[in-house]
């Protein structure tokens, strides 16, 4: 199928997602279902079976019950009380969204569960779960927490027994990556996969992660917002044909033809009978324990667990390293956005002393720039436009009841992507509108200079993010100040914009390698009055120095760092130098792509210091 085929993308909507008045019906609601399915309390988590980011309309339950509306977090509703777990990057947007007369926000970190969920079941109390959305090392983990004070129930899920507007699956058209784009076919990835399941053992592998399906076999869709994947589950058998399991109403004739010599088509209502012939006939089936649902490893393992190899999802690291094809198109993905930023932040320039723009207005504009671009897609994620003290909530989203006006004189916070076809991209600049305070110049500085630093670093191979992640802390650190989120986060090749299994901060122990990408945005957030952060996408490459056992990063993104929010004073003479040379190689790339007003306004930008 061609890309013509698909219809025009849906962009970024401002609609009001959130009323906190809807929380304590649906809560009541879910109390009776709890009831009459014999439990004390129901988990209620932000992901799908798939584990997604990005879930369809279909399977945001945690925003249903709770109106909150942030990309992870948990929630347990007990019969008199109820908790929503959120980390770092929610703590502020969390308590706005839902009804904290009915439901306590509490913080936890990012990944594992909260022992502090035993508080909201009565002693010796039943917790009942989805088992299609929680993995078996999460169950095993919150019943480490719950210490014998309460029992873990599977249940059919209570959520979807009182929404009754729920939405419909997703039933979206599906495409096939042609060779000049997947740089790879996938019998060839097939083999990789397959070698890497012979190690093991393994008679097959069952993927539920659907990045990792649609990297391997070469497709792309448009089932969740955002994010270019088709929604299925494969099953691999070390020899033979692999099946791909989809929702039957995208079962077509098309969909057939385009894995016609490469994979069975089956409807999902049959993986769990073909997992359990799996188990029965003593298979051993490899599964990774962080992402598949506790139905499907209950489905293969039957009561035997020696039937499943829990290994992380052998299609990460391959999926991670990206090829010839897939980098020239990441490449090519960032000249055009570096067009279209140009020309925003040209707009940009031009508008905001004036002192009539708004979150929305200013969110719209980008994305009417990337849209001049045939071959955009999507954005990747939803525009994070942040006005003065909006800045300050790091995954502040905007809509129509939230719109701030700019002052002239604020910080203006903006982090955006796009998914071209050639690529993803994601970017986070702070524009400021007139003279910067002592204090405003001096954060944005100190941030700036952590994210050269990781720019810059050469590094031995087998270094993390984790080990990289300070130097993008440093000058923040030595003032006593400090950003409550990751330096940075895989991002995929016209996949998720967020990818694992490498990025910058502790929780990030993987080793670079080269064709990683990874983004770069340390940051620094005043409650209640601004928030800075500065965002680049890099590439891992081998290094010229140290006789191929080194490497560094080659920078991505090509657009402006405000020049106007820099202490200069406070740069030493190689940042200095590493910043001048981007900006040189920004009106290099970019340059030829604009023209008038928008090329001269590129040129002073990127003017050296």
């Amino acid at each position: 199928m061609n890309d013509n085929a698909f219809a025009p993308a849906v962009y970024q909507t401002f609609d009001i997602r959130t009323d906190p008045r809807t929380v304590a019906p649906r809560v009541k609601a879910l109390r009776t279902a709890m009831k009459e399915a014999g439990v004390d309390a129901f988990l209620v988590p932000r992901t799908d079976a798939h584990r997604g980011e990005s879930v369809p309309a279909s399977e945001a339950r945690l925003s249903y019950v709770t109106s909150f509306t942030g990309s992870a977090g948990l929630a347990i509703i007990g019969s008199r009380k109820a908790a929503l777990f959120v980390d770092g990057r929610y703590t502020l947007q969390a308590p706005a969204e839902t009804d904290t007369t009915v439901i306590e926000v509490l913080e936890a970190a990012q990944g594992g569960m909260s022992p502090r969920i035993a508080e909201f079941v009565p002693k010796g109390g039943k917790v009942g779960f989805d088992p299609w959305l929680h993995t078996p090392s999460e169950i095993a983990d919150l019943e480490k927490k719950l210490a014998g004070k309460a029992t873990l129930v599977p249940v059919a899920n209570l959520v979807d027994t009182t929404w009754t507007d729920r939405p419909a699956p997703p039933v979206a058209p599906i495409e096939f990556l042609g060779h000049n784009r997947a740089g790879r076919n996938a019998p060839d990835k097939l083999a990789e996969i397959r070698a890497t399941m012979a190690e093991d053992d393994a008679d097959a592998l069952v993927l539920t992660v659907p990045e990792s399906i649609n990297w391997l076999f070469n497709l792309r869709g448009r089932d969740v917002p955002h994010v270019p994947v088709v929604l299925c589950y494969a099953l691999v058998p070390k020899s033979g044909m692999p099946t791909l399991f989809f929702n039957k109403d995208k079962i077509t004739p098309e969909l057939r033809q385009g894995l016609e010599g490469l994979a069975k088509v089956a409807d999902v209502a049959t993986m769990v009978a073909s997992l359990r012939k799996l188990g029965a006939g003593d298979k051993r089936v490899m599964v990774d324990p962080g992402t598949v649902p506790v139905a499907v490893a209950n489905a293969i393992k039957g009561v035997s667990e020696a039937r499943l190899i829990e290994k992380r999802d052998p299609v990460l690291l391959p999926k991670a390293r990206k090829n010839d094809a897939e980098l020239g198109g990441m490449r090519e993905a960032h000249r055009l956005d570096g067009a279209a930023m140009a020309k925003f932040l040209h707009w940009f320039d031009t508008e905001a002393p004036k002192g009539k723009l708004d979150e929305i207005t200013i969110a719209t504009a980008l994305e009417s720039f990337r849209r001049e671009d045939s071959s955009l897609v999507d954005i990747s994620f939803d525009t994070i436009s942040g006005a003065g003290p909006n800045g300050a909530v790091i995954h502040y989203r905007v809509d129509a009841r939230t719109n701030r006006g700019l002052k002239p004189g604020e910080l203006m916070l903006v982090d955006s992507g796009a998914q071209y076809l050639s690529g993803t991209t994601d970017i986070t600049r702070t524009l400021f509108t007139g003279k910067a305070t002592a204090e405003q110049k001096d954060r944005f500085t100190r941030v700036l200079r952590g994210m050269m630093a990781v720019s810059m670093v050469r590094f031995p191979r087998g270094t993390t993010g984790a080990q990289i992640d300070v130097l993008a802390r440093q000058f923040l650190w030595a003032d006593g100040i400090n950003y409550n989120h990751g330096t940075g986060h895989g991002v995929g090749a016209f996949l998720s914009v967020h990818e694992g299994p490498i990025g910058i901060s502790p929780r990030y122990p993987t080793p670079f390698e080269p064709g990683m990408i990874t983004s770069n945005e340390p940051g620094y957030y005043k409650e209640g009055a601004y928030g800075i952060r500065i965002e680049n996408l890099l590439n891992v490459i081998e290094s010229e120095v140290g006789e191929g056992k080194f490497l560094e990063f080659e920078t991505l993104t090509l657009t402006p760092i405000d020049l106007r929010l820099i202490d200069v004073r406070q740069l030493s003479e190689p940042e200095r130098e590493w910043l001048n040379a981007y900006h040189k190689r920004v009106f290099k790339e970019i340059g030829p792509l604009v023209k008038g007003e928008v090329k001269a306004w590129l040129k002073d930008a990127t003017r050296e210091i």
